[in-house]
């Protein structure tokens, strides 16, 4: 019962998480052809709730812990525990990897601009944002997929009639 549990929660969170990166994947198209002003006052104003110590952030952090936890329950469920360990690494890899790596050095960035005191290379940049947010749903989609894969090979084949 405690790994069904932990299982659902550990879905749950998964699928939270990659809600949020696919509402990013979704703006992408829009938000490449907006101009520097307003693309520095949406990152001002419309991800607040993503970051600390909001629920995005405490969700971004409970998704892999959790993961991580489920790989340490299943360890002998042989069918289970490769697609365990795959949404765990992919996990990883979008938080804290691609994360710390190439969005939260441009957070910073854009943190500190104005619509009025843009940065000069806020083209690049916004690209390495928008981007690795695009990298980062694909890494939580395989994750969430692999998740689920891993309760499916655990439910019996037979057949109700």
């Amino acid at each position: 019962m405690r790994l069904k549990i932990w299982r659902f929660i550990t879905l749950l969170l998964s699928a939270l998480v990659t809600g949020m990166a696919f509402c990013h994947a979704l703006e992408l198209p829009a938000k490449m052809r907006y101009p520097a002003d307003l693309y520095v006052t949406l990152q001002n104003s419309l991800y607040v709730a993503f970051g600390p110590p909001h629920i995005g952030a405490l969700i971004e952090l409970a998704a892999p812990v959790s993961a991580i936890a489920l790989a340490i329950l299943v360890p002998h469920r042989r069918p289970a525990l490769p697609w365990t360990l795959t949404a765990v690494g992919f996990m990883l890899l979008a938080f804290p990897i691609l994360f710390f790596v190439f969005i939260e050095p441009v957070n910073t960035v854009f943190r500190a601009a104005t619509p009025d005191a843009v940065p000069a290379n806020w083209e690049q940049i916004r690209r390495q944002w928008e981007y690795s947010h695009l990298a980062r749903f694909f890494c939580h989609l395989v994750a969430f997929s692999a998740l689920v894969i891993s309760a499916l090979v655990e439910t019996p084949s037979k057949q109700l009639h």
